[in-house]
């Protein structure tokens, strides 16, 4: 009888969800415990701190939805701000296998949510989506390892580091990062307490806008490299950070012949189409009081094309940075083809092409 009470629980779960249709059991359960609801993902806070003053790093204890991550990939997390649940993309930076996720958002003096999440407290509740990406570490694990990033994409290469020294990988690793000086270095202490405990561990703190106080100053070069990692040409590298760091390093690697082993976190879709020719009616973005005749082209450049500076990221409708509520008409995602004309409706610029009048809360 006792082998049988989980699927008579799970028979009497479903058939709860059925009598509780349109909204289904979580909408009801969420009312009386956010964490208790079934089919989506939370996560509540459980700790809270500032390691610079324009970061929050801060740790979230999953609902049992959840299906854990490969070190390097990133979560679409879900806030609730004035009564609208808005989206953006960040990558964990703990080990992969853990029970909690360990995040750290730097505030963008123009971000929304990045500046919302600077006064995340204890006890809060996010939403959060299965682990995604591609930026991961291979397995078997390489003998030699250059883990490089700049600013907040420390995150993904930390995953990493913390991954495979848990692991006790046998090989050399080599942590180089980049901030502009000392008191803007994330994690300083925590990659120390790394390298104690690892011997093949070795970190290199460079900082762009200080002589002094780092392993290395100035920005990324060769030489920067190969004094941090002169092997590097026989190791796979694992790079995330600004766009000019990246940039850097793809020119450098690309004129070594190396371009295969550097590997780099960036959003990548299939290239969107839009039909311009078609485009009708127009775009009000009612905050600023902006207008304009509807172009067909995706929402964000309209906007830029109006003389306003929309958030955004990926341009491609992965990384949510963008999102904005429409407050009326009707667009169509240039990913799915998907019309949608509901009111008061959040929405990603970079892939919504207006069909006829909208109007924009931006």
């Amino acid at each position: 009888m006792t082998a049988l009470l989980p699927r008579r629980v799970r028979g009497l779960v479903s058939l709860a969800e059925a009598l509780l249709t349109p909204h289904g059991a979580d909408r009801y359960l969420e009312l009386v415990d956010p964490m208790l609801v079934r089919r989506e993902i939370r996560g509540r806070v459980t700790a809270v701190r500032h390691q610079t003053p324009d970061t929050v790093t801060f740790t979230v204890r999953p609902s049992r939805a959840w299906q854990g991550f490969r070190a390097g990939q990133y979560v679409r997390m879900q806030v609730e701000i004035d009564g609208v649940r808005r989206t953006r993309c960040y990558s964990p930076c703990g080990a992969q296998g853990g029970d909690d996720l360990e995040f750290t958002v730097k505030a963008d003096p123009n971000g929304l949510v990045s500046r919302h999440l600077q006064d995340t407290a204890v006890g809060a509740v996010v939403g959060l989506s299965p682990a995604d990406g591609e930026f991961t570490l291979p397995s078997p694990r390489p003998d030699r390892i250059v883990l490089m990033s700049g600013g907040s994409g420390i995150t993904p290469v930390l995953a990493m580091a913390r991954t495979l020294v848990a692991e006790g990988h046998p090989g050399e690793i080599v942590f180089l990062h980049y901030s502009n000086t000392a008191a803007d270095a994330l994690y300083r202490t925590e990659l120390a307490e790394l390298a104690a405990r690892h011997p093949a561990f070795r970190v290199v703190n460079a900082h762009t806008h200080a002589r002094r106080g780092g392993d290395l100053h100035g920005l990324f070069s060769v030489a920067h490299l190969e004094k941090a990692a002169p092997w590097f040409r026989e190791a796979e590298t694992f790079l995330c950070g600004p766009a000019p760091l990246m940039a850097a390093a793809r020119e450098l690697f690309e004129n070594e012949g190396l371009s295969a082993q550097l590997h780099t976190e960036e959003f990548t879709a299939a290239p969107l189409a839009f039909a311009a020719e078609a485009a009708e009616g127009r775009v009000r973005f009612a905050r600023s009081g902006r207008e304009c005749d509807n172009s067909g082209k995706p929402l964000l450049e309209q906007a830029e094309d109006a003389g306003l500076t929309p958030e955004h990221g990926c341009r491609m409708g992965i990384c949510f940075s963008c999102t904005q509520l429409k407050t009326a008409g009707r667009v169509r995602n240039a990913r799915t083809g998907e019309v949608s004309g509901e009111e008061n409706e959040e929405i990603q610029l970079c892939v919504s092409v207006p069909v006829g009048d909208v109007e924009i809360d931006a």
